[in-house]
């Protein structure tokens, strides 16, 4: 990649992320992330996916520099040699998750997810979700805190923590994930084709509400959420070839 490309620069409010963005303005300079031809964001994971919603309509790639809570994301914050490091860096191209979700009032909400799709219980009772796959009902009743769809990227983040399996990247697959499990207990998810169209039906809806999640995208009491990997939009991510996201994918496969 030519070092010669313009690069614009994003920071969330932590106090180290402003305060890389100064020093980082300062010696390189930098236009307007909106006319950018690469989008340098600085702060954790969560900063990250918010620039990228944030910038979908750009379709240019973005590097990220860990300034905030959990990098997985982000590349090793340094200073010195910007243009170098995004000139050798490796691309990563993501595709997201696409919701569509009808509530108690009847109305329809879409959106993206990068991440994961969550279901979770919106009250004290666990919810009851009917789960469809690709037209067939695989799971009549789950009872349980939540159930999720991850993408290979998403799979080490809330998927992990409920105990998910991590999705290599390149496995054209899909997490779907269960939280809390209550019934049926010996459940511990699927791992399906990124191909495959969820269907997730709330049942006593009115006793047990569910809230869903598309990233940080939330939608109350739902009624039914349809979820499917769109490959009609990317996102290009690029990392240090010493700091590969496939290796670290890799090292959280067997960490101890």
């Amino acid at each position: 990649m030519s070092t010669d490309r313009s690069i614009g620069f994003a920071a969330s409010e932590a106090p180290e992320a402003q305060k890389a963005l100064a020093e980082l303005k300062r010696r390189y300079g930098g236009v307007a992330p909106e006319q950018a031809d690469i989008v340098v964001a600085l702060g954790g994971d969560g900063f990250m996916l918010e620039t990228l919603h944030r910038y979908l309509d750009r379709k240019v790639p973005f590097y990220g520099m860990h300034r905030g809570s959990v990098g997985f994301l982000m590349n090793n914050y340094d200073p010195d040699g910007l243009k170098e490091r995004i000139a050798r860096a490796e691309p990563i191209a993501i595709n997201p998750l696409e919701m569509t979700a009808r509530d108690a009032r009847g109305q329809t909400h879409s959106a993206l997810a990068i991440n994961e799709v969550s279901l979770t219980r919106q009250g004290r009772q666990v919810a009851k979700v009917r789960i469809i796959v690709d037209d067939q009902v695989r799971l009549p009743e789950l009872m349980a805190d939540g159930v999720l769809v991850a993408t290979p990227i998403g799979s080490t983040a809330y998927n992990l923590s409920a105990h998910g399996p991590i999705v290599p990247l390149g496995s054209n697959l899909v997490a779907l994930t269960p939280v809390s499990t209550f019934r049926p207990r010996r459940w511990r998810g699927a791992l399906l084709p990124q191909t495959a169209r969820f269907r997730f039906e709330t049942l006593e809806a009115e006793r047990r509400p569910v809230t869903v999640a598309a990233d940080y995208t939330e939608v109350h009491d739902v009624l039914s959420v349809d979820v499917r990997q769109t490959l009609d939009v990317s996102f290009t991510l690029l990392f240090d070839p010493e700091h590969n996201f496939a290796e670290r994918v890799m090292k959280e496969q067997f960490a101890t």
